[in-house]
């Protein structure tokens, strides 16, 4: 029942694994082929171990995946981070511990897959026949990177399952999906709709696997997905830097009525202006932004659960989330305005003088009284520190080398490459009633606000929200 103390940890270096692809990222090849070495040694999934499927995937298959891509990559865009006498040892272990999660699709009448596995057993014979959206949705781009890596569709195949299964419940009257599901009879046990715990990386994979494998289903289910979330969980003026009223706000609400549930938001949601960003909305990514920096500002952290009606924490704590680090990073390169190497430094200051602990960085317990828990998330490794180190190096490969990169919801990174493009089967999943007949459509904002390249030069230099929009939004999280 602690929100703070789960079961991702898996007895299985998860930090060490996490953290591979950041210190390619940050140059350093001989740490790199160090902990990759380490890895290889020492790393087994053949534990009794029940893990969370969702977790295990991005956290750990993804970074397996990044590292031996990078390892492989004739370019080296990094530096030399090859491995001498390697032998696809990274993509043997994601395949090993693929093989260990598929027990989690197998006997649910949906297709999506249990929340945990056991790593030697299977499911556990006691295991809940419930889980969220986020967690059941978001394992197709590890998993189809593993297929198509492989030759080997299975694994592709029961991700993408999974993912049209949830999207065919989705409500008849608003288009919204829950945030929790019985996997058994795909009843809706959350009916809550928003954008943080629970939903949050269905929405981004949807993109992200269009993005990496060109299925233009995939884009049409995100291009629905996001005209439905502008339809019924936007609040607010209709344009964030422009008219009167409260400034944007997306709020949780029933699924089948589109009315409020609750008043507050979640820190996981601060992922979702970089997403609007890879959409081409930046206008109202800017505006969603500006709120949980303000957030930021007044706690020195984003509190784990803020309600913004009472302009206070309901949940209190801070475990060092990236994800407004990340939409820093994807917002700066969107716009290229220094404001957000402003937001950035703030950040990265806050970090310093409020988490930084003997041995790295803790999660802290209280955002108000700054008090620590004795734990440091594989993510901060993984995503947090590398989105603030490529905010400030301009000069990285990931910006520079001439080679186009992705990252996953993990923050690892993976190289959009022709050789996922192209799927050695024909029809990954037989055509049904789950198929989409609808035209590809082509991304695009659905209120067509604003594109990237359509920033002008005299945008990069001003603050990217008008002062007094700015106030306002200070004012709604009580900063003045």
């Amino acid at each position: 029942s602690n929100l703070n103390i789960n079961d991702v940890l898996g007895n299985y270096s998860l930090t060490l694994i996490d953290a591979l692809d950041t210190l390619a990222v940050m140059g350093n090849s001989s740490e790199f082929q160090k902990a990759v070495k380490l890895v290889i040694d020492t790393v087994s999934f053949d534990k009794d171990s029940t893990v969370q499927v969702f977790e295990a995937t991005i956290r750990v298959l993804g970074s397996l995946l990044s590292a031996h891509i990078i390892i492989t990559d004739t370019k080296q865009p990094f530096g030399d981070m090859t491995i001498k006498d390697y032998d696809n040892e990274l993509l043997h272990l994601a395949h090993d511990l693929a093989v260990r999660l598929l027990p989690a699709f197998e006997n649910t009448k949906t297709g999506i897959p249990y929340p945990r596995v056991n790593l030697k057993k299977g499911v556990p014979p006691d295991s809940h026949n419930e889980t969220c959206t986020a967690g059941a949705g978001s394992l197709l781009v590890e998993f189809g990177i593993l297929s198509r890596l492989l030759g080997d569709s299975t694994f592709e195949w029961v991700a993408r399952r999974a993912v049209k299964a949830l999207w065919s419940l989705r409500s008849n009257n608003t288009g919204l999906l829950g945030n929790v599901v019985n996997i058994q009879t795909g009843h809706w046990v959350g009916k809550q709709s928003g954008l943080g715990a629970g939903s949050d990386s269905f929405y981004e994979y949807l993109l992200k696997s269009y993005i990496l494998f060109g299925e233009k289903e995939d884009l049409d289910m995100f291009n629905s997905a996001y005209q439905n979330i502008q339809n019924h969980l936007r609040r607010g003026r209709e344009a964030c830097n422009e008219g009167e009223g409260d400034p944007p706000l997306y709020v949780n609400v029933n699924m089948y009525t589109g009315q409020l549930m609750n008043t507050w938001i979640d820190s996981l949601q601060a992922f979702f202006p970089g997403l609007q960003v890879l959409i081409g909305d930046v206008e109202d990514a800017i505006c969603l932004h500006a709120f949980y920096y303000a957030i930021w500002k007044r706690y020195g952290a984003l509190p784990e659960r803020y309600n913004w009606q009472l302009q206070a924490p309901d949940v209190p704590f801070y475990p060092l989330r990236p994800e407004l680090v990340e939409s820093t990073y994807l917002l700066y390169q969107a716009t290229k305005n220094p404001f957000y190497l402003h937001v950035g430094m703030d950040i990265l200051q806050s970090l310093e003088k409020y988490t930084k602990a003997k041995c790295g960085y803790a999660t802290l317990h209280h955002v108000v009284d700054k008090t620590k828990e004795d734990r440091m998330e594989s993510f901060f490794l993984s995503e947090t520190c590398k989105y603030l180190y490529l905010l400030f190096d301009e000069e990285n490969p990931v910006h520079r080398s001439g080679n186009k990169f992705m990252f996953t919801t993990e923050g690892h990174v993976v190289s959009v490459d022709e050789r996922f493009r192209s799927s050695l089967w024909e029809d990954i999943l037989p055509a049904g009633e789950h198929s989409l007949k609808a035209k590809p459509s082509e991304p695009k904002a659905a209120n067509f606000s604003s594109n990237c390249n359509r920033v002008p030069d005299e945008r990069r230099y001003l603050l990217p929200l008008k002062s007094n929009y700015m106030r306002q939004i200070d004012r709604m999280v009580g900063l003045i």
